[in-house]
C-alpha cells in the first residue's frame, strides 16, 4: 500500500503514551594501528548520517565495548562505547561496520534510544508488538460487534467496526467498497471485533496488521494480503480440545440425509449446536464452491454431531475448524480442504 496517499484516522482516544527517548553518546576508542584516514572518514560519514555527540580517543586497557547507563529512567542516558580497529571497522556492542555503514549506525543508535539497551527492553511477541502492546491490542479487539452485519455492505461493515476500535487506524479510504454491490453474507453480531473485522476484509484481499510505532504505540493498519507474512487471523485455535469447549459435538444422535442442500444440512446440524458459524467466501470463490449447489447423502446412521458435521462438509470439499475469538468465544469456520492461493 502507498503511504503517500491521506489516511483516514479512526479511534485514537485511548491510545497508549509514546515512550520517552534517551540520549546516546558514542564514544569510539581508536586503535593505535588505526589508519588517520579511516578516522577522519568515519568522523565524516557518521555527521553525514545525523549521528551527533561522537567522540573519538585514543584506547585505553580498561575499555571495553558496551553500553552505560546513566541519568534518571525518565530520560536516561546511553554511553556507547565502541572500538575503531586496525582495519579502519568500527566495532559495537550489535556488532562490526565498515565505512559506508555510517547509516546502519545510526539506525541502531536511534533504536537504543528510544527502547534501551537490549537487555532491558519488554520482549517482542508477534506482529512487532511487545507483550503489554499486545495485551492493549488483543483487549481492544475483543470488544464485541454491536450491531447486525448480515446484509449490510462491506465497506459500510468495516467501517462501522472500526469505529469502535480505541487504538488508532491507518487506513487508504480507496480499499474499501463505497458501493452496494458485495454484502455481508455472515451474522457477526456478538463476534469480537478482531475476528469479525478480518473475516469481512478477507474477500476484498485486505487484512488487519497491528504495528508498534514510536508516536503513537500500537496502531492498526488496514492492507492488502499480497506481501504480508503476519496478519490477524479469522479466530484462534482453542487451547482446550472441541469437546470441552462444545460438549454437544460429542453427542450422539440419528441423522439422514436423501441428497440435501449442503447449505441447509449445515444450518440445520449448527442449529442444535448452537455455535456461530462464519464461512471463508474467499477460498470457496477461489475453488468455485457453492454450499447451496452442493449436495449431500447421507443413508441412516447414528453418529455424533463431530461426525456429522465432518461427512456433510467433506462430500461438499469443505472442512469445519473449531476457533475462539479474542473473548475466548468459540465459533466454527468452514473453509476449503485445499488452501486458498
Amino acid at each position: 500500500m502507498a503511504f503517500a496517499v491521506a489516511y483516514v484516522l479512526f479511534g485514537s482516544a485511548g491510545s497508549p503514551p509514546a515512550e520517552a527517548a534517551g540520549r546516546v553518546e558514542l564514544v569510539l576508542t581508536t586503535d593505535r594501528h588505526a589508519p588517520l584516514t579511516a578516522q577522519q572518514a568515519w568522523a565524516r560519514e557518521l555527521g553525514a548520517a545525523g549521528v551527533r555527540n561522537v567522540r573519538l580517543r585514543t584506547a585505553h586497557a580498561s575499555d571495553k565495548v558496551g553500553i552505560e547507563t546513566r541519568g534518571a529512567k525518565e530520560s536516561p542516558l546511553y554511553i556507547v562505547t565502541g572500538t575503531l580497529d586496525s582495519h579502519g571497522e568500527v566495532i559495537l556492542p550489535e556488532g562490526r561496520y565498515r565505512q559506508g555503514e555510517a547509516k546502519r549506525i545510526a539506525h541502531w543508535l536511534d533504536e537504543l534510544a528510544r527502547l534501551g539497551p537490549p537487555e532491558t527492553r519488554e520482549p517482542v511477541v508477534a506482529f512487532g508488538l511487545k507483550h503489554g502492546e499486545m495485551l492493549a491490542v488483543r483487549d481492544d479487539l475483543a470488544t464485541p460487534i454491536g450491531f447486525s452485519t448480515k446484509g449490510l455492505p462491506r465497506g459500510e461493515a468495516a467501517r462501522k467496526i472500526l469505529d469502535g476500535l480505541r487504538l488508532p487506524v491507518e487506513l487508504d479510504p480507496k480499499l474499501l467498497p463505497t458501493d452496494d454491490a458485495d454484502r455481508v453474507a455472515d451474522e457477526l453480531r456478538g463476534l469480537s471485533c478482531g475476528s469479525g473485522l478480518a473475516c469481512v476484509l478477507r474477500p476484498l484481499g485486505l487484512v488487519l496488521v497491528p504495528r508498534s510505532t514510536p508516536s503513537k504505540g500500537p496502531i492498526y493498519r488496514i492492507t492488502p494480503a499480497r506481501g504480508e507474512k503476519e496478519v490477524w487471523p479469522v479466530g484462534w485455535k482453542p487451547e482446550k480440545s472441541g469437546p470441552k469447549i462444545v460438549p454437544k459435538m460429542i453427542d450422539f444422535f440419528w441423522l439422514e440425509l436423501p441428497g440435501v442442500q449442503a447449505s441447509r444440512a449445515l444450518d440445520a446440524i449448527v442449529e442444535r449446536l448452537q455455535i456461530p458459524v462464519l464461512i471463508d467466501h474467499h477460498a470457496l470463490a477461489h475453488h468455485k464452491i457453492d454450499l447451496e449447489k452442493a449436495i449431500v447423502t447421507i443413508p441412516r446412521t447414528r453418529m455424533t454431531y463431530a461426525s456429522a458435521l465432518d461427512r456433510v462438509l467433506f462430500q461438499a470439499k469443505v472442512k469445519s475448524e473449531l476457533r475462539t475469538d479474542e473473548a475466548d468465544s468459540p465459533f466454527l469456520w468452514i473453509t476449503t480442504i485445499k488452501p486458498a492461493k
